[in-house]
């Protein structure tokens, strides 16, 4: 399943060239998987309640086309799991238009934040935790 949420770009999200500038699509993509967490019935309460939270490990951005201001863009969340302490989350950038302008690979994982480390296993954490696993790929 993939998540997608639309933002309004704003006049002080550009650069001097008149267009996204490159640290917003970092926002807009962790404005994005907080909503897809959200929308799984995820909050910051049952994180920190339960002793943990997500953290990012990696972020890759590739861009296609520009946005500029008065745009809207849809930016989706996809998770993928694999086995070990990290994740995947894939991310495209789209206009209203369907125009693809960027896309956002990252690596994350779940941290114990009394250990400070890594969970070993951070795919049942998020099932046990989300009210619809499915948004989450699970």
């Amino acid at each position: 399943m993939t998540f997608s949420v639309r933002v309004a770009v704003r006049g002080y999200e550009l650069d001097t060239q008149g267009h996204v500038n490159g640290a917003v699509y970092h926002q807009y993509g962790d404005h994005a998987r907080w909503e897809c967490l959200r929308a799984a019935g995820i909050t910051i309460d049952n994180l920190l309640a339960s002793g943990v939270g997500p953290v990012t490990l990696e972020n890759t951005i590739r861009y296609h086309r520009e946005l500029r201001g008065g745009d809207e863009v849809d930016v989706t969340c996809a998770f993928e799991w694999g086995e070990g302490r990290t994740f995947l989350v894939r991310q495209e950038f789209r206009r209203a238009d369907g125009v693809l302008a960027a896309e956002m690979t990252g690596v994350g994982g779940l941290m114990d934040l009394q250990a400070r480390r890594l969970l070993a296993d951070p795919r049942s954490r998020w099932r046990a935790l989300a009210h619809t696993p499915e948004i989450l790929g699970l």
